[in-house]
């Protein structure tokens, strides 16, 4: 039996009451994904090349040091 077969089968065992979410969960995983845009490949390409800055503190401190830049 393929999974898409398996699949099938349990829903079919699965209350009327509960289908909801699955029906919620499989119209999320049916959607492709994200392809990240250009500046994002390119900034995380720099991580992987040992550029870059990471920053490690709180939400309040990154927008601090953004502003002295």
């Amino acid at each position: 039996m393929s999974n898409r077969e398996l699949a099938k089968t349990l829903i079919d065992q699965i209350p009327e009451s509960r289908l909801f979410y699955v029906i919620s969960y499989l119209q999320g995983a049916a959607v492709p994904d994200e392809t990240p845009n250009t500046d994002t490949l390119e900034a995380l390409a720099e991580l992987d090349s040992g550029g870059g800055h990471k920053f490690t503190g709180s939400t309040a401190q990154l927008f601090t040091e953004l502003m002295e830049d």
